[in-house]
């Protein structure tokens, strides 16, 4: 069922159709056979995402971006993952993956990097978390050693969505000491001393790899530090405010896709005589899952909407992540079981569902991560 959006501009509403018909004839027509066992990688896809303009909607034209709000964007989002949630949550990093360079590049950085990566030419990875720095990125001990016009990179880097098939990552790799002793690069995806671990066995996702990475000494050219030395922290965080949102909007996408699956089953389905959608028990679980996906569309918009009036929103998107994922959960198990039986099977996808949905309260930051930022904001 497609969504009634309330968008800002008829521009915004051609993109929402061009959204739908390139969902429905690239992703929705793949998805199943791509997300079977161990997945099979959908060579091409973001290619044709990047040719479209999908991929770059809220950098400015100059670059190769579409120049478009955030709660446009987001809504971009969305639609992407009703059909297929790896794909969007893929696009959602690749848009992280560009932020450092967008908002914290040179001029020449953004003109030599930014056209290749908004187009699709260059998809890109977020490479901060390591085995022992998830949530603590301040504990980063990957480091990156000044020798010449080069840095020596040595360390472990873990859970890099796209990991050996992305063109670069926005890596984060200690330069010095404490906070201020983190800096950011744009590191090639093939490099001489980089190598890549076996993919992780995922409950879900299955399409996109997951890897942990390897930094061997490798060398990466001094103009390719993202701001200045010791920044790389301030930039991660700016990154991930934007990040929330997009991963709250792939919750909210799965969601409404898992709703629009149980209304479809509940309105064929018949017990005791008539459609199990007029059994009030039935009608009142699908009214309770309407009422979490409307809710939650509804955090991150406002959030978005502060972002593109350029007010603060770190805690709006905090809120957003924390309330669109919890209630992906809950509305992907509900829809689970509205199915009953069959809901336990690969027949239909609503298990698929239940299954993407747990990663996105873990990652951009564990749900109980947000509500320990959500509260700092209090005791300011």
């Amino acid at each position: 069922m497609a969504v009634d959006r309330l968008l800002p501009t008829d521009e915004a509403r051609a993109l929402i159709e061009l959204t739908r018909e390139v969902a429905d004839k690239e992703l929705a027509t793949r998805v199943d056979d791509h997300e079977r066992g161990d997945g099979m990688y959908p060579e091409g896809l973001f290619r044709t995402l990047g040719e479209t303009g999908l991929l770059g909607l809220p950098y400015p034209e100059e670059y190769g971006g579409g120049a478009q709000p955030y709660e446009v964007y987001l809504q971009v989002l969305e639609e992407l993952a009703a059909r297929w949630a790896t794909v969007a949550v893929t696009t959602s990093v690749h848009g992280l993956a560009c932020f450092p360079v967008a908002t914290f590049g040179t001029e020449d950085q953004k003109q030599e990097w930014l056209p290749r990566m908004l187009t699709g030419e260059l998809v890109g990875g977020y490479s901060l978390s390591e085995p022992q720095a998830g949530s603590d990125a301040a504990a980063l001990r990957c480091r990156a050693v000044r020798d010449g016009g080069d840095y020596r990179i040595t360390g472990e880097k873990a859970w890099i969505t796209h990991g050996g098939k992305a063109d670069f990552y926005a890596l984060f790799a200690r330069t010095g000491e404490g906070s201020r002793g983190v800096s950011c690069f744009l590191a090639p995806g093939q490099t001489e001393g980089l190598t890549f671990g076996r993919p992780e066995e995922k409950m879900g996702l299955h399409a996109v790899p997951t890897t942990s990475a390897t930094w061997d000494g490798g060398r990466i050219p001094v103009d390719r530090r993202i701001g200045e030395e010791g920044q790389g922290l301030q930039i991660a965080f700016a990154a991930l405010d934007s990040g929330r949102l997009g991963i709250a909007a792939c919750a909210v996408g799965l969601a409404q896709a898992a709703l629009d699956a149980a209304v479809e089953y509940a309105n064929e389905r018949q017990t005791f005589g008539k459609k199990i959608v007029d059994h009030q028990g039935l009608g009142f679980v699908l009214a309770d899952m309407a009422a979490a996906v409307d809710s939650a569309r509804a955090t991150y918009l406002d959030a978005a909407r502060r972002k593109d009036a350029g007010v603060a929103y770190s805690r709006q998107a905090s809120v957003a992540k924390l309330v669109a994922t919890d209630a992906a959960m809950k509305v992907t198990t509900d829809a689970v079981q509205v199915f009953g039986g069959a809901g336990y099977t690969r027949d239909f996808p609503v298990e698929r569902y239940m299954r993407e949905a747990k990663i996105m309260q873990i990652f951009e930051g564990t749900n109980q991560i947000q509500r320990l930022v959500i509260s700092r904001h209090f005791a300011r």
